[in-house]
Order: C-alpha cells, then structure tokens, then sequence
C-alpha cells in the first residue's frame, strides 16, 4: 500500500553539524594557555599567539583573547614601571609585590574563564591593541 504523494509527511531535515569540536577546544586551549603564560613571560606569548592568528577570520575567538591578554600585560608592565619609579620612597618595593600577586591570581582566574566559559575581560587594563 503506498501514500498518495500529497499526504506524504514532509522530510525532516539533516541533524545539525557544528564545526568540529577539536577546532575550539585547541582554540580554547591555546587562549588558556595565552592567559597563564603572562606572569610567567609577561606580554610575549600573547603579542606572539596575536601576530600569528590576526589575519585569520576563522581565528576571531583566539584573536580577541590574546589582545585581551595582551592589553591586561601591557597595563602591567606600565604598573611595574610606576612601582619603580615608586622605590624612590620606598613604597615601590611593596607595591612590585602586590602587582606581581595580583598579577597572578588574574591570570589565574582569566585562565580558568575561558576553559570553563569562553571567554573573560579583564577589569583593570588599558585597551591599547584594538
């Protein structure tokens, strides 16, 4: 017994296919590991991960990341600059320490947004890299 081809139930479409999922998950990796890698390196790893990927559109998560990155070391090293300048009256020394622990624990915390959620601004930088 056949259905007469105006009662046939229309097609259902093709399941949904996202992008490969080992594209993001190394994107996200790699924007992890551009965050972790500031107090340890400072501005290089980001400035490097963003001149390699900044001509790429497919790149634009990593990309807005590593200038993310990028700007909050920036904004540190002018911290550190200030704090230098600060030993003069001995303040300086304190605050070189504060820096290098908040430093830290932001690239720290940042690190652990974009594993977990995808992405994280941080609060206190100078948007320098547009």
């Amino acid at each position: 017994m056949s259905i007469p081809p105006d009662q046939v139930p229309p097609s259902t479409p093709p399941p949904y296919e996202a992008a490969p999922p080992s594209a993001a998950a190394d994107d996200r990796n790699l924007a992890m590991l551009t965050h972790l890698s500031g107090f340890l390196f400072s501005f290089i790893v980001p400035l490097i991960v963003w001149l390699v990927h900044k001509d790429r559109p497919e790149k634009a998560y990593l990309i807005t990341e590593a200038k993310e990155a990028l700007n909050f070391q920036i904004t540190v090293i002018i911290g550190y600059v200030i704090c230098w300048i600060l030993t003069i009256i001995i303040i300086g020394v304190f605050l070189t320490w504060v820096l290098w622990i908040f430093n830290l624990v932001m690239c720290i915390i940042a690190a652990t947004r974009v594993s977990s959620s995808g992405s994280y601004r941080y609060p206190f930088a100078l948007r320098l890299v547009n």
